[in-house]
């Protein structure tokens, strides 16, 4: 049996963090980060609201990825993912939403740190990717509290 060689390839660590302040009661920031933005709304990205629920793309038909799983739950002030995400290969990801009232609104923390073999390609497209899911988090829940 032959063994296929590879280039060498070494740990990466990445941490984004992301900011934005919501004019929206804080419980209707928290329900929103359960809705997909972003990149992730045509992905049928779905968050199982419990612990240790499980953070999945689904393909239908049984099909799909599992993104990670909910690690900390704390409506309506926290919300802690973990797991490889959309990353195929050795990983581990760990996402947190801290969500903190302020000035009549929601300061939205969102803080994505991981390790592993991490690609260019994800390391690069992930600062743009959280950026347009934070500002979709935004949009939705100032429309929602404005019904």
């Amino acid at each position: 049996m032959a063994v296929a060689t590879v280039p060498e390839r070494k740990l990466e660590t990445l941490y984004v963090q992301k900011e934005t302040l919501i004019a929206a009661p804080v419980e209707v920031v928290f329900d929103t980060l359960f809705e997909a933005q972003g990149p992730m709304k045509d992905m049928q990205i779905k968050i199982e609201r419990f612990v240790g629920g499980r953070w999945y793309r689904d393909l239908g038909d049984g099909a799909g990825h599992l993104w990670g799983h909910v690690q900390v739950i704390k409506p309506p002030k926290l919300l802690e993912l973990c797991g490889p995400m959309f990353m195929s290969y050795p990983v581990m990801s760990h996402v947190q939403y801290r969500l903190t009232e302020e000035g009549g609104g929601v300061r939205l923390t969102l803080t994505h740190q991981a390790v592993g073999l991490l690609t260019a390609e994800h390391m690069s497209g992930v600062n743009e990717g959280w950026q347009q899911i934070v500002e979709g988090i935004r949009t939705r829940a100032e429309e929602r509290s404005r019904r």
